[in-house]
């Protein structure tokens, strides 16, 4: 500890260090960046091991999914597994039309579309009604 000292007065003084206390300050220097490298090795270690085994979980729950899914077209192969067919991205379901046909409607949801500069799928029509 009496390197520490004199390389404090050293430093506040502003004296030149001797060989022995330059090399003191500079291990001491050393193994406190490898510390901090080790330290950080470390936590990296344990976010890769926190995620792999959250992914290794899903992973498995998919699995059994899928096995459940087999098993019951195995136990009944003409049963029909029925389910709502998936909407596309962005789809809007079903729009109320008051007084207008359906290829006006297309054409209206196409010009907006058009106008907006927007894929039609991205838009959410509600209802489309005739002003008279």
């Amino acid at each position: 500890m009496l390197s520490t000292a004199v390389f404090l007065a050293a430093q506040t003084s502003g004296e030149p260090m001797d060989i022995g206390d330059a090399a003191v300050t500079a291990i001491f220097g050393y193994c406190v960046v490898f510390v901090g490298l080790i330290i950080l090795m470390g936590l990296l270690y344990a976010t890769g091991a926190y995620f792999k085994s959250k992914d290794a979980k899903a992973a498995a729950a998919a699995k059994s999914a899928l096995e459940n899914t087999a098993k019951k077209v195995e136990e009944n192969p003409l049963k029909v597994i029925t389910s709502e067919p998936a909407k596309a991205p962005g789809s809007a379901g079903h729009v109320k039309l008051y007084n207008v046909p359906d290829k006006e409607a297309a054409m209206i949801m196409a010009i907006v579309a058009d106008k907006m500069q927007k894929p039609i799928n991205e838009l959410h029509f509600i209802s489309i009604k005739e002003v008279k």
